[in-house]
């Protein structure tokens, strides 16, 4: 009795961060194009180190940078991004990814709005800055 076998599997060519190429069996997962923007990461990190604090798990900035391995100058810049308004911090983390070239919004031009301390300001400088930046504002976000 001569029966045929036939085996159907899904597979994809994986390609590794070195180039190198590997079978990977399955269907291929769709990366977004493009990176986050460093704001965004920044922002991020403000929340899950503000976390961090508030739950016991590190006792405060300096003991933060001093796990970071930054200075508790750099840990403090990054901490002052968790003062925004909650509005803003929505639209920068929604903020969309960066296909090519520069972030749209660097940290440099949000540390002046997150050192005010009046939320109506800080809207205000927002909404300055994303005329400058040609960045369509959206309601919705």
């Amino acid at each position: 009795m001569n029966a045929k076998l036939t085996v159907n599997k899904s597979f994809h060519v994986q390609v590794r961060r070195n180039g190198s190429k590997s079978i990977a069996y399955g269907k291929a997962s769709t990366r977004p194009l493009g990176r986050i923007p460093r704001i965004t990461r920044l922002l991020a990190l403000a929340h899950r180190c503000r976390d961090l604090v508030r739950d016991g798990v590190i006792i405060n900035q300096s003991e933060l940078a001093h796990y970071g391995q930054i200075s508790t100058t750099r840990m403090s810049q990054i901490m002052w991004l968790d003062n925004l308004a909650p509005d803003i911090q929505e639209k920068i983390l929604a903020l969309p990814r960066t296909v090519q070239g520069r972030d749209a919004i660097l940290e440099r031009e949000i540390c002046p709005i997150a050192k005010t301390h009046d939320w109506t300001e800080q809207r205000k400088m927002w909404t300055r800055l994303m005329s400058r930046c040609c960045i369509e504002i959206s309601e919705s976000t």
